[in-house]
């Protein structure tokens, strides 16, 4: 202590702890080496003397609250002739600035299997709140249909029609296309594999059954819920950040039928013609690999095809209406979570893909299941 008696910033004797001079960010480095030979912080209860300090500022604050410790500062605080009111508010600023950066340091999780077993429990409380809210928004689509119903003057044909231009007719020719060409890549593989047992012929069955059961209408929902549920979400949520959404409210209308409405009918009718298009599409590549590598004329192709029982084309088109509304409420019910940015719509828009991709994955994979259990 008595080498400190004589300092020009800090005295400490056994009576009384003086600060003074200019606690400023030019004097750090001397007051980092000064404190460097204290125990931090003074245990003491001397009483401070703060009537010769000159100046501080937020660095000088820092150093003071490292010196005495957050909890005397608080009691220094509390005797207004302490400080001005200036350097009282500037401490106050400081101190609570250092109790969130330390509460922040103090939240980060620690690593370890406890850590990534609260982490599982985030995710899977997470993933039940999403599902939570995505039936939720399912029970009030119903509602609202089963109202709207009712009253035939506040059908939205207009933009009935026009979303089913947008998700049906504009969506058309990929879906062909993308389908065509899975078709042939399908026949290809098939005509290799079975070639070795020389069932070269089966191929036809082959493309067939996996078109009609799983390819065309599972093809097309994962191209509908990256195009059409993303475009959902941008459109609502782009609505919901312009404040649009409010303003339909405060006419007296009704989002949930003035939006949503249209675009799930409208996907649930373009859905499985998408999906017929698609199973045509495919079938027709699968053909005609057939017709060029494996010398099996149409013919032949469509008197085989006609062999293939009907219940593979219901079994794939009884999925597509539940696909169509799966996605559509995906995309609008993200849409509607949109925050006000743009960074915003485009997180829910990523998630919206992200979902409605797995959901019908996984709704694919529990009807193939049933199917299978079933006989059908």
């Amino acid at each position: 202590m008595n080498s400190l008696s004589a300092n020009p910033l800090l005295q400490i004797d056994p009576h009384q702890v003086r600060i003074q001079g200019a606690w400023t960010l030019p004097q750090y480095a001397a007051l980092e080496q000064l404190m460097a030979r204290l125990a931090l912080p003074l245990s003491g209860a001397q009483p401070v003397d703060f009537s010769q300090l000159s100046a501080l500022d937020t660095a000088g604050a820092a150093l003071l609250v490292r010196l005495f410790g957050p909890a005397r500062v608080r009691q220094l605080l509390d005797t207004p002739e302490c400080l001005p009111a200036a350097r009282q508010a500037l401490l106050l600023t400081v101190l609570a600035a250092l109790d969130n950066s330390a509460a922040a340091a103090s939240s980060i999780a620690p690593s370890g299997p406890r850590a990534w077993l609260a982490q599982l429990g985030m995710l899977v409380t997470g993933m039940a709140q999403h599902l939570l809210g995505l039936l939720s928004f399912i029970g009030l689509i119903f509602v609202t249909l089963s109202r709207s119903l009712l009253h035939p003057s506040r059908w939205r044909l207009t933009a009935l029609v026009a979303q089913i231009q947008q998700t049906g007719l504009n969506a058309a020719p990929i879906v062909a296309l993308l389908t065509f060409l899975v078709g042939a890549v399908v026949a290809f593989l098939g005509a290799t594999v079975l070639a070795r047992f020389g069932a070269s012929i089966y191929t036809v069955m082959l493309v067939a059954v996996s078109f009609l059961r799983e390819f065309g209408v599972l093809l097309t929902a994962i191209l509908l819920a990256g195009r059409t549920a993303s475009a959902f979400t941008a459109q609502i949520g782009s609505m919901k950040a312009n404040e649009e959404i409010d303003a339909i409210r405060t006419l007296g209308l009704n989002p949930i039928e003035l939006l949503v409405l249209p675009r799930v009918l409208a996907l649930l009718i373009t859905l499985p013609l998408l999906s017929f298009i698609a199973m045509l599409a495919g079938i027709f590549g699968g053909g005609l690999v057939c017709a060029l590598t494996l010398d099996i004329s149409p013919a032949l192709f469509l008197s085989i095809l006609h062999d293939v029982p009907l219940n593979n084309f219901l079994v794939g088109m009884a999925k597509a209406p539940v696909f169509a509304f799966l996605i559509a409420s995906i995309g609008c019910l993200e849409g509607f979570k949109v925050s006000g940015s743009a960074a915003s719509v485009g997180a829910h828009t990523t998630s919206s893909v992200v979902q409605s991709i797995f959901a019908v994955i996984l709704l694919d994979a529990m009807a193939a299941l049933f199917y299978m259990e079933m006989g059908w």
